[in-house]
């Protein structure tokens, strides 16, 4: 589903991301972990066309990135760590404009918007404006205009913060009942717990390198995650 080729990125002379290779296929949880400055945001947001890369190529279910940016973002959700909404119009106002840029039909958008929220508990909120919402409702309004388009790939940078406790659990149960109905999710975390428990598969980026990949088992062994964490970030 997603496939990064030699992915290179630099800011002039600093190379921030250097020859990241990486497949996630349909119906993979892939956790990305590293660092403050590591290189995970920028491989993210190069992975949704939105930062221009020097080097290698990102496929999105066959679609170059380079090619047909369009093509692969009709495929793609992706939230920042931080959202930018539009404070002005109401929760619902928002979900129905992202939902006429993907060209959501009526019917679609309700069942959509009707799930999501009630599981995020926001139904309630929708009615009011996004400046007067907190971090966290913004954050899960973002979440449920994500889905509404039912994405291909989800692509999430710290997909947990800002988020209560109750609502964190709810986005994990979705995460993987996306997957299990064929999506991909990429994200990136500093929770090693959530990502230890939640991935099939995990990423470590180290100075813009990757410095371990694979199954879950095969990244942390006998040990756990922190600690094979730990021991990169020494190395």
């Amino acid at each position: 589903m997603l496939r990064i080729e030699n992915l290179s990125k630099s800011y002039g002379d600093k190379k921030a991301v250097d020859g990241v290779s990486l497949h996630i296929k349909a119906g993979e949880i892939y956790g990305f972990i590293g660092h403050n400055g590591a290189g995970k945001t920028t491989t993210l947001k190069a992975c949704c066309g939105i930062l221009a890369f020097e080097e290698g190529d990102v496929f999105v279910d066959g679609i170059s990135v380079k090619k047909d940016p369009l093509g692969c973002k009709r495929k793609i959700a992706y939230i920042p760590d931080n959202p930018d909404l539009y404070a002005f119009m109401t929760g619902i106002q928002y979900l129905d404009f992202v939902a006429d840029i993907f060209k959501v039909s009526a019917n679609q958008r309700q069942e959509k918007i009707r799930k999501y929220a009630d599981e995020f508990e926001l139904t309630e909120n929708l009615a009011q404006p996004i400046g007067a919402y907190s971090h966290g409702m913004k954050q899960k309004l973002a979440l449920v205009s994500a889905l509404i388009h039912d994405p291909k790939l989800i692509i999430l940078d710290e997909p947990f913060v800002g988020l209560d406790p109750k609502a964190a659990h709810t986005v994990k149960t979705l995460m993987r009942e996306l997957c299990n109905n064929g999506a991909a999710i990429f994200f990136s975390t500093h929770v090693l717990e959530v990502a230890e428990k939640l991935c099939d598969k995990v990423a470590i980026i180290k100075g813009g390198k990757l410095v371990k990949a694979g199954t879950m088992d095969e990244v942390k062994g006998d040990t756990s995650l922190e600690e094979v964490f730990l021991e990169s970030a020494e190395e």
